[in-house]
């Protein structure tokens, strides 16, 4: 009989596909800021405002055609405002970084910091050891990064939108070491319903700037800028977001910020492939020095003993001692 974690296992693809489908907003974002004047945080109201729309509606045939499951603890609602309010800090200060100091750089320092802020989170909050090899993993990863977003040598650096980046990073690390802390004590709750309350909160801090960035989009291509939207809101937040908390519940937080820079490499091939961007050296080495590093952390995390991976109804030995 196998000693892995078939529920481990499923975590990692979920976050392998949530990390796929956040790369996808970068070039439906580019296609809307082509065909309209939204802005990005216009965008990102929308974003939010959508997958909730999207999210209630999934909540409200489920729960008619849904039976009594297994009896879980239920985060409180001053916890789940709190998740909101680190996803809200993630998405509103890098939109803020990428506008203070450029894509590039805004990505880098942003998807960068996260790992090494969650690896050292985690070690001093949850007792979790990537070990050596997991840390040469991490290290591969950000210099896949580095390679795959400042290869073209475009990037400026500007102390104001670097701080705007770390900021976006502490509340990514935020959002993902929480994740994995309720996930540990079985007290994530249901990730549709952390998901729903994470774009509401969204929503609400959102919608100020919003309006004073403009809310609706002038064109004269509505109905492609809507169904734009309407992907935005359904497969990168509401699907994604879904899949990320779901994931993150199961997996060592270290190893989640580590898969979720599938992101870059996604955006980066559908911007070769659909967007007409030309493929470069850069493009090549980074992405294969992401992915190489990406498949060294699953391969070991796929390997770790069930008794390490949190299953509902039982603690871990971590977890039980606090």
């Amino acid at each position: 009989m196998s000693n892995h974690s078939p529920a481990a296992g499923r975590s990692l693809l979920y976050l392998v596909v949530a990390g796929a489908a956040w790369g996808t907003a970068g070039a439906a974002a580019s296609l809307l800021f082509l065909a309209s004047d939204l802005g990005p945080l216009a965008l990102s109201f929308w974003r939010c405002a959508g997958g909730l729309a999207v999210l209630l509606a999934v909540l409200a045939v489920r729960g008619s055609r849904s039976r009594p499951g297994p009896s879980r603890v239920r985060p409180s609602m001053g916890s789940l405002i709190v998740t909101g309010l680190l996803f809200t800090v993630f998405q509103a200060a890098y939109f803020a970084a990428v506008r203070d100091t450029g894509l590039a750089v805004g990505t880098v320092v942003t998807l960068g910091a996260g790992p090494v802020i969650i690896a050292l989170g985690a070690r001093s909050w949850m007792g979790e050891r990537l070990g050596l090899g997991g840390a040469v993993a991490v290290v591969g990863a950000l210099a896949g990064l580095a390679v795959l977003v400042l290869g073209s040598g475009g990037g400026e650096v500007r102390p104001l939108g670097v701080g705007w980046a770390l900021l976006s990073a502490a509340g990514y690390a935020g959002m993902t070491l929480r994740a994995r802390w309720l996930g540990q004590r079985v007290a994530g709750g249901d990730p549709l319903v952390t998901t729903a309350w994470s774009v509401a909160v969204g929503t609400v801090c959102l919608l100020p700037l919003a309006a004073v960035e403009g809310l609706l989009p002038h064109t004269a291509d509505l109905g492609r800028v809507l169904w734009l939207l309407v992907y935005v809101a359904t497969v990168p937040t509401a699907l994604a977001y879904a899949l990320y908390f779901t994931g993150a519940a199961a997996v060592r937080a270290a190893t989640v910020s580590v898969i979720m820079l599938i992101e870059p490499v996604s955006a980066a091939v559908i911007a070769v492939l659909v967007l007409g961007e030309r493929l470069t050296g850069a493009v090549v080495l980074g992405t294969v020095l992401l992915l190489t590093a990406v498949g060294a952390l699953i391969a070991a995390e796929s390997r770790q003993p069930v008794s390490a991976a949190p299953t509902p109804g039982r603690r871990t030995p971590q977890s039980a001692a606090r």
